[in-house]
């Protein structure tokens, strides 16, 4: 039987046929053949507590015995409630309305929107969107603008809308030139509020951690002076974490350990565990005012037939129980130890970076996305029952928060090896 998908992210005419996953167990992916693969990149990040976590599973399948899915814009229902509820309690500040949505791209593109009609409401002309070199945010127009600098997009040049992009100072552990790098940053900064301040709306940042641009980090204190500054020029500041939320970070959310609260945060990917597609835009008490009003042309006219499905709700609260829960949060810290730990041994490693359970570095001779010799890492790896994707020449490590110390150390033996020659 010839197989009829069109696959993301791959050119099928040199495509290879890829192995049939039939079964999840923790951290390890089972393919037809029996074969156990380490998922190393949480199946593209989503995946928090481990494959088929028997906690969620149970969660959701509980509420499709009592309701698999209702119109959100006809009826409420009480696990959309409760997921909303202990979202808010966990964010700072203002951050108390929770908009749901059903992936990551679309939490930008409703953040952009927010912030586009936030100001049309208020009556003030404020109509530009500000992006960070290399960020990524999604696939739909709004979030391909606001990161067309990351250089996935070019096919699609002649439809996104024109964004003003400022540097992001990306750093690595044990960089000599962070400040200046962070000075030079902030000064062309300073420079496009100062020509284009007044007419901002929003800018958009993936915080600390830049993903699909190569796991590039920064400073917290770059982090709050880039805020410091975008306030000042009176635009919204929305934080793009729907990879760094949910514990990647090493604090339950990046903004927490930045110790910056945004207008608008942006969520998915581990949202559900891994389990479900659903993400949601959370905004300020003052961004919400800005929607009430007498008519419906003041209202927020964005929706989704998804919209707070029940079974991602229940699947949204069985993991923030698993990730409150002491357990998950001794796993994290011993995740970045030992990433920290063994990336610090390997000299051959080239601007190592670890944040949270997130560890990176640049793999000398390795050439940039698909090129032929990221292909070939990438093969040895998996080879070697790894599943990681580099990211052009960097190498980098986002694993399930379920990982033993045993099955990570056994990971980094073989990265040193086949990627270090060490």
């Amino acid at each position: 039987m010839t197989d009829p998908i069109w696959r993301p992210f791959t050119q099928a005419k040199s495509a290879p046929p890829l192995p049939m996953a039939v079964r999840g167990e923790g951290a390890w992916i089972i393919d037809a053949t029996g074969r156990r693969t380490l998922d190393l990149v949480s199946s593209w990040w989503v995946n928090l507590h481990g494959h088929a976590h028997p906690a969620i599973v149970q969660a959701i399948a509980e509420q499709a015995g009592r309701l698999e899915q209702v119109i959100f814009a006809e009826f409420s229902h009480e696990p959309a409630v409760r997921l909303a509820t202990r979202l808010v309690d966990h964010l700072p500040g203002e951050l108390s309305r929770v908009f749901f949505s059903d992936d990551g791209s679309t939490a930008v593109e409703v953040a952009i929107k927010m912030a586009h009609q936030f100001w049309r409401n208020k009556g003030e002309a404020r109509n530009r969107v500000l992006g960070f070199e290399g960020g990524y945010h999604g696939d739909t127009v709004g979030a391909m603008s606001a990161g067309r600098s990351s250089g996935f997009f070019d096919a699609w040049n002649d439809l996104l809308f024109p964004v003003d992009v400022a540097p992001f100072a990306a750093t690595w552990d044990g960089d000599p030139k962070v400040e200046a790098k962070e000075q030079a940053a902030l000064a062309e900064l300073d420079r496009i509020l100062g020509a284009e301040g007044h007419r901002l709306s929003v800018a958009v940042i993936e915080p600390l951690v830049q993903g699909a641009g190569g796991m590039r980090m920064c400073r917290p204190e770059y982090l709050r002076a880039v805020a410091d500054r975008v306030r000042a020029a009176g635009a919204l500041l929305a934080f793009d974490e729907v990879m760094t939320g949910f514990g990647r970070t090493g604090t339950l959310f990046a903004c927490l350990k930045a110790g910056v609260t945004p207008d608008l945060i942006c969520l998915s990917k581990g949202l559900t565990g891994g389990f479900l597609a659903m993400a949601v835009t959370v905004a300020s008490q003052t961004v919400w005012n800005a929607f009430l009003g007498d008519g419906i042309d003041q209202a927020f006219l964005h929706g989704h037939s998804y919209t707070a499905n029940p079974l991602g709700c229940a699947a949204g609260l069985a993991s923030l129980d698993l990730l409150e829960s002491k357990a998950t949060q001794d796993r994290i810290a011993a995740i970045e130890r030992i990433h920290r730990q063994r990336l610090g041994a390997l000299r051959s490693a080239l601007h190592p970076r670890v944040t949270g359970t997130i560890a990176a570095f640049e793999v000398a001779g390795a050439g940039g996305y698909g090129n032929a010799e990221t292909k070939r890492l990438k093969q040895a790896l998996f080879e070697h029952g790894l599943l990681l994707r580099p990211l052009g020449n960097t190498l980098y490590l986002l694993p399930p928060y379920c990982i033993t110390d045993d099955e990570l150390n056994t990971a980094w033996d073989v990265i040193a090896r086949l990627a270090l020659g060490g």
